[in-house]
């Protein structure tokens, strides 16, 4: 799938990041509800073959996290860093057919995006529980994948076509399936999805 624009640029910076407890209870609407066990997308599946440690059952994926001040600047840097220092190409001009999801060098599509994304936060001390490839719907109906942050105040959006982050809702999408918080080989049915599209439409 072809996913979007981005600017070849930032120089990425390094170094720990902090994550509280939750001090109490969200909002649901603001969080996915996710359903039964579906279908994994084949090219995560393959993706899985050569990175198996990072398809594997996650401990500690209890309640979402609190993330801290810093924990958002991070979270808002990586985006942006990526987003402009990855050039958007398709998995057909980059490896000459469809559905390959790997980490970009220079070039990758939106699930690169969202692989790279993923690996750098998770270096910055984020949990793979709370960070979850999602595939999306547009409106235009050509499908798409994002990263889903969990978080105390709901799930929030790390889109390869928007430098800003934000909540789920405040998306265009209708959301599919995601990787399951517990268990990051494993992919879920998101049931209140397509409500987010009608609500971010209005």
């Amino acid at each position: 799938m072809f996913c979007g624009p981005g600017i070849i640029r930032a120089i990425l910076i390094a170094s720990g990041v902090l994550l509280a407890l939750p001090a109490g209870t969200f909002a649901s609407n603001l969080s996915m509800q996710t359903g039964r066990v579906t279908s994994q997308p084949i090219g995560h599946y393959e993706f899985c073959k050569l990175h198996a440690s990072e398809c594997k059952p996650v401990k500690g994926s209890g309640a979402a996290p609190k993330v801290t001040d810093y924990g958002w600047e991070v979270v808002e840097e990586i985006n942006r860093a990526v987003n402009f220092s990855v050039m958007p190409k398709t998995d057909l001009e980059l490896f000459g057919k469809e559905e390959v999801w790997a980490y970009p060098d220079i070039a990758g599509d939106c699930e690169d995006y969202v692989l790279l994304k993923r690996y750098m936060l998770m270096e910055r001390g984020f949990s793979a529980a709370d960070l979850l490839i999602t595939v999306v719907r547009k409106p235009d109906g050509e499908g798409h994948a994002v990263l889903t942050l969990r978080t105390s105040e709901g799930d929030f959006v790390l889109d390869n076509l928007e430098d800003r982050i934000k909540n789920w809702h405040d998306t265009p999408y209708r959301y599919l399936k995601r990787q399951a918080s517990n268990n990051s080989g494993r992919w879920v049915t998101i049931e209140n999805g397509s409500e987010v599209l009608v609500g971010a439409l209005r």
